[in-house]
């Protein structure tokens, strides 16, 4: 078996285990799977953490108590090398059960919630050594009807997992394949970044890259949008007149591609940065300030065309960067709801 089989094959217990989430399984999990002094980088609110306690006690434990059934589904599972040889493991999927304990100020419903999450493992001698991950909290305070900022422009649902339902690559690896894969990604986004400096939106060449009937499922407060007219009028454009110097400041960022099979993936710490210098993206006011942005990313292609593509970006890192509390902001929108826990009874007597 090829090392990156191996890997995603490493990955399967702690998949296994947060299936049926039960506490003490999960950690022992995650010590067996997780070196000792991992690197943990997850999104705002949660933070950078160093090994696989620290990541339990500090992000799961939590999610546990607000959501007793808790459910991990898994609809990518990838692994392949980055440009540097790293060794990574690309997961996809959301974390599902019934809110019944506030979690994060978010007021608790009663009923099954869904979270989108991207995680990417990366793997020396057979242990995780860094995870960097985002988790759609934003999609949790949407379905709570407790988002206390604006709303988004693209489509608000439960975004669906690969439409080819091959999203779980499975072995031996085709090397020539994942390597096309990621070659197709890494040129669309060599020309998406020569608009504007290099003329207009034709420069980007979307049609050359992305299928007509294309989805790009973006995060919660953006949105999905379908083909080039939905992704330009409720993504791209937004995003681009508000930070037109986008993809100017290599330096300052990373990149960690790589491909498995139809699938492509990338992840960085950051691995955007950019200055909001004009209005009109996500209802933030120009404030002239570089930020960074996480966006942790999934495609699928098919022949020789971007087909879908799931997109995570921290959003509430970006907000914190500019200075604005999202948390204070739901404290203060849901201060007069209840975030008593929620007890249902079985109805079993009736």
């Amino acid at each position: 078996m090829d090392r990156h089989s191996e890997h995603k094959k490493l990955i399967s217990p702690l998949r296994a285990a947060m299936y049926d989430f039960e506490p003490g399984r999960v950690r022992t999990t995650l010590n067996q799977l997780f070196a000792a002094d991992a690197l943990i980088r997850l999104c705002h609110p949660i933070g950078d953490l160093q090994g696989p306690e620290a990541l339990y006690d500090h992000a799961y434990h939590g999610l546990f108590n607000a959501l007793p059934d808790l459910e991990r589904r898994d609809y990518i599972v990838m692994a392949g090398p980055d440009g540097e040889g790293n060794d990574w493991v690309g997961c996809g999927g959301y974390y599902t059960g019934t809110f019944l304990a506030s979690w994060l100020d978010i007021p608790p419903t009663g009923h099954m919630v869904a979270m989108r999450f991207h995680e990417f493992y990366r793997f020396v001698n057979g242990k995780v050594v860094e995870m960097q991950a985002v988790w759609d909290i934003v999609e949790v305070m949407v379905q709570a009807n407790a988002w206390p900022l604006s709303p988004a422009l693209g489509r608000e649902w439960h975004v669906p997992g690969p439409a080819s339902q091959d999203g779980l690559v499975p072995s031996p690896r085709d090397e020539a394949k994942s390597t096309a894969s990621c070659q197709l990604i890494m040129d669309m986004l060599t020309a998406l970044v020569r608009y504007p400096s290099q003329g207009g939106p034709d420069v980007m060449e979307l049609e050359r890259f992305w299928h007509p009937r294309f989805s790009w499922y973006g995060p919660s407060g953006i949105g999905t949008c379908r083909g080039v007219a939905g992704f330009r009028n409720w993504h791209s454009i937004p995003f681009l007149t508000a930070m037109p110097d986008r993809g100017q400041y290599p330096q300052e960022t990373t990149h960690h591609f790589f491909g498995d099979g139809d699938y492509a993936a990338v992840t960085g710490w950051p691995n955007m940065a950019q200055t909001l210098s004009h209005g009109g993206w996500l209802g933030i006011a120009p404030t002239g300030q570089k930020i960074t942005l996480r966006s942790l990313d999934f495609w699928r292609t098919e022949k020789g065309l971007i087909r879908e593509n799931w997109v995570l970006v921290d959003l509430l890192d970006v907000y914190h960067q500019l200075g604005v509390d999202v948390f204070a902001r739901l404290r203060e929108f849901n201060k007069a709801r209840n975030l008593s826990p929620i007890s249902l009874p079985s109805g079993m007597d009736k």
